[in-house]
């Protein structure tokens, strides 16, 4: 992640800070050094659902910031159970998302317990209930993770389609539409540089936001990345994302007319008269993937999905998973092993067309 990146985030994770108890804002800020700012942001956003439920439960006051501990230490097991299941049935949580929340609020309750202080050394709280709590048990096998993911990535000949309906086929589709036209007409070239470049490549999404111009070396088709744990590393992209990149950084310029100083690589059109660019935002390009996957019929596409893509035909092309992990930036082999159970479901469909041949 780079600096302009890193400097939004710092801003956005302050800015919840300001809506909690100051003992999180102080749990929050030890993190810092140790968890990536994403992380912290998603923490921030599972601390207000918490404090907001105990607001709206009457065990606390009417507003989340004035929470004392004191509430924190007379929750009970039941009570907390009672949250987890209004993060199930009420907001729709799948198991693994309550697990994740619910690991925030063990790591909240375990540092209040077990490494605050106060003034005379005593932690802020004696009793920990989410030490009490257990996560579900939803551990998926990497086949279950390999099935779910495959209704929704890209095949063979469905790589060139969706990139060229991204680059022309969307204007055609919506040609009745002078307003989504000039929209399209105008921001083509940076969308199709997008989905080739994550297409080619397998970049996250928050990589692909926070490359620079200078990141790139089009000699050698290479990208320079943050990856998670802030570890930089440079990842080989396709020719054919390479002639889109190239297509971009024509018009680039004099289309949406940078600043000397704003050299990030993909940039959001000026809004109004006085508007100035910007880096698109993850949610900007988010939204662009949604926008051509559900004009071009595959609206379970997301920027995930086109990773899995992908990861899905380099293994099935080359057959080399610790390559792969490193293309992917995986910190674990295992991970990356999900694309050979995918793979593996593609031989067998193979092998059972060759009998429709006879």
């Amino acid at each position: 992640m780079n600096k302009d990146m890193r400097l939004h985030y710092i801003k956005r994770i302050d800015e919840k800070c300001e809506e909690l108890p100051w003992y999180v804002t102080e749990y929050i800020d030890t993190r810092k050094r140790k968890l990536s700012h994403t992380t912290l942001l998603n923490y921030c956003h599972d601390f207000i659902i918490f404090f907001d439920w105990l607001v709206s439960e009457k065990f606390a006051a009417d507003c989340r910031k004035e929470i004392e501990l004191s509430v924190l230490e007379a929750l009970t097991v039941r009570e907390v159970e009672n949250f987890l299941s209004f993060l199930e049935y009420h907001l729709g949580n799948t198991k693994l998302t309550i697990n994740r929340k619910l690991s925030a609020l063990k790591s909240l309750f375990n540092y209040l317990q077990n490494k605050a202080e106060t003034q005379d050394l005593k932690p802020y709280i004696q009793r920990n209930v989410m030490a009490k709590i257990e996560f579900n048990t939803s551990k998926e096998t990497q086949e279950t993770v390999a099935n779910r993911i495959e209704g929704k990535i890209l095949r063979e000949d469905d790589f060139e389609k969706f990139r060229q309906f991204v680059a022309h086929d969307f204007g055609e589709v919506n040609r009745a539409n002078k307003r989504l036209i000039h929209f399209h007409e105008f921001n083509r070239e940076r969308d199709t540089a997008i989905i080739s470049l994550i297409l080619g490549s397998g970049l996250r999404l928050s990589e692909v936001v926070g490359i620079n111009l200078d990141d790139i070396d089009i000699n050698k088709a290479l990208v320079r990345v943050i990856r998670k744990g802030n570890k930089e590393q440079y990842v080989y992209f396709s020719q054919q994302a390479l002639l889109d990149l190239e297509d971009y950084l024509k018009i680039r310029a004099i289309r949406y007319i940078p600043e000397k100083s704003e050299n990030y690589l993909f940039i959001a059109a000026p809004i109004g008269r006085k508007g100035r660019s910007r880096r698109l935002t993850p949610r900007s390009i988010e939204k662009l993937v949604e926008k051509y996957a559900k004009a071009f019929g595959k609206p379970t596409l997301t920027v995930h999905s086109l990773r899995h893509s992908f990861a899905t035909r380099y293994h099935l092309e080359n057959n080399n998973v610790p390559k792969l992990k490193n293309q992917l930036g995986h910190s674990s082999i295992q991970t990356t092993m999900i694309y050979t159970h995918l793979s593996d479901e593609e031989m067998r469909t193979a092998v059972n067309n060759m009998d429709k041949d006879r």
